[in-house]
């Protein structure tokens, strides 16, 4: 096969216009170096897909191909390759500066790659690898916590605003298989009712104030807080809650300046979470990716951690993509929604 079909967008529009996606025919691309050529099977839509399709002015030149979790087989791979061949199943959650997974085929660096888990459906392994490795690297690498010093995690409260959603549904889970104290942000009785499954020890509403909730569960302040949604809201609340000395994690990019001198008394840390980062700037740790999505997979296998689809759409195609995107827009979305071609 020399062509494949792709999906992607010339215009940033809504995603209910007709233009929004379209599908398109482009060359297979050759793999080399480092690359992997993997044939996908199954993704799903992020909110950074949405983003980066709704955000933006202008018409390209070239569709821009968007999605960044797949699961699929290793077709060709580069001179370069040592850690997969021909044949292989893998997960990955791609480049912010290749084209995407909503094609049939794609490139893709092996050091940001993992073997994919054998006991799951392909809905199910498609929609972890990039909340996979943000929770991660926010838990293990940015508030440094010691996923295997269960017995002094224990001791340890960590605050996660946005439990339910994409990130805050493996980051709960991951918390808590490192023994921690989890108290998992949720508003709906479907979203408690969620990040308990996930292991959330308390639960709190951040709709309403966040210091007062979580106090009223005898907490006065939390050793690390992840936040997953509206940084400028929470921040007056994160900067109250954050124990002197504790560590304080970003996912979302605040719209206004967020006070830092506010952590200054507590000698409190900030830090920013972005997936990306790795591979973008191609950093020396770029395989330590590699390895976090093999001890994921290992993880599922075993059953320590479970998927968090919660919805599936089949096949890969214009239209479910669609359908994919509008739901991950209402911002209600429990979980993560997959599209598979199986």
């Amino acid at each position: 096969m020399t062509t494949m079909k792709a999906i992607g967008f010339t215009k940033h529009l809504p995603i209910n216009d007709p233009d929004s996606l379209e599908e398109f025919t482009e060359e297979v691309p050759t793999p080399a170096g480092h690359d992997l050529l993997v044939k996908v099977i199954a993704t799903s839509v992020n909110p950074v897909d949405v983003g980066v399709r709704g955000h933006g002015r202008g018409t390209l030149k070239q569709p821009k191909v968007i999605g960044w979790d797949a699961y699929g087989i290793v077709e060709k791979i580069g001179d370069d390759v040592s850690l997969f061949k021909p044949g292989d199943k893998v997960f990955y959650a791609g480049s912010f500066i290749r084209s995407g997974s909503d094609s049939q085929y794609q490139l893709v660096d092996e050091r940001i790659v993992g073997h994919a888990p054998t006991k799951l459906t392909a809905a199910e392994i498609g929609a972890m690898p990039l909340t996979s490795l943000t929770a991660w690297e926010a838990l293990f690498e940015r508030l440094r916590i010691d996923r295997k010093a269960r017995e002094q995690n224990a001791r340890q409260t960590i605050l996660i605003i946005n439990g339910s959603g994409g990130v805050g549904s493996i980051a709960t889970q991951l918390a808590h298989l490192a023994g921690l104290k989890v108290i998992a942000s949720a508003s709906r009785p479907e979203t408690i009712k969620w990040v308990k499954q996930n292991g959330a020890d308390y639960t709190v509403n951040h709709r309403a104030n966040l210091v007062t909730e979580v106090r009223k569960l005898g907490f006065h302040y939390v050793d690390t807080i992840l936040n997953l949604n509206d940084l400028d809201g929470h921040w007056n609340e994160i900067a109250e809650l954050i124990k002197p000395e504790g560590a304080v994690c970003a996912i979302t990019e605040n719209k206004r300046g967020i006070d830092l001198q506010k952590l200054t008394k507590k000698a409190a840390s900030f830090n920013w979470e972005w997936m990306y980062t790795k591979s973008y700037y191609h950093t020396d740790d770029m395989i330590t990716q590699h390895q976090i999505l093999d001890e994921v997979a290992r993880l599922l296998d075993n059953g320590d951690i479970h998927s968090t689809v919660t919805k599936v759409l089949r096949p890969i195609n214009v239209a479910n993509l669609k359908r994919a995107h509008a739901l991950v827009e209402t911002n209600h979305e429990i979980g993560k929604v997959a599209i598979s071609n199986e």
